[in-house]
């Protein structure tokens, strides 16, 4: 069986993982963020940025992350990755207009 992927529309904003913690996985494992923060072994106000979106999700959060959500940390780092290349290459778009690739001689 072949396998599917989806293709992501490019000009629409990636999803921030805090995200889809908020609106996914909260809700599903019927849990407080101060009882995610105790689980994850971190403040209530660092997870409280992370789901605000106003804190990436780092690499120690993507281990603490996957090892609660039992995918891995590959998944959130993918997830923080997209979203934040997505936003440095509008925030850069004029600059990278103007730089010619290399080529070898």
């Amino acid at each position: 069986m072949a396998e599917y992927r989806a293709k992501r529309d490019t000009k629409r904003e990636p999803v921030h993982p805090g995200a889809i913690l908020r609106e996914d996985v909260l809700p599903a494992i019927r849990m407080s963020v101060a009882e995610m923060a105790t689980e994850l072994k971190v403040s209530r106000q660092t997870l409280y940025r992370v789901l605000a979106g106003k804190a990436a999700v780092s690499p120690e959060m993507a281990l603490r992350l996957g090892k609660f959500c039992g995918n891995g940390p590959d998944l959130w780092l993918r997830m923080q990755e997209r979203f934040d290349l997505w936003h440095a290459e509008r925030a850069i778009a004029d600059d990278l207009r103007e730089i010619k690739a290399a080529r070898a001689a």
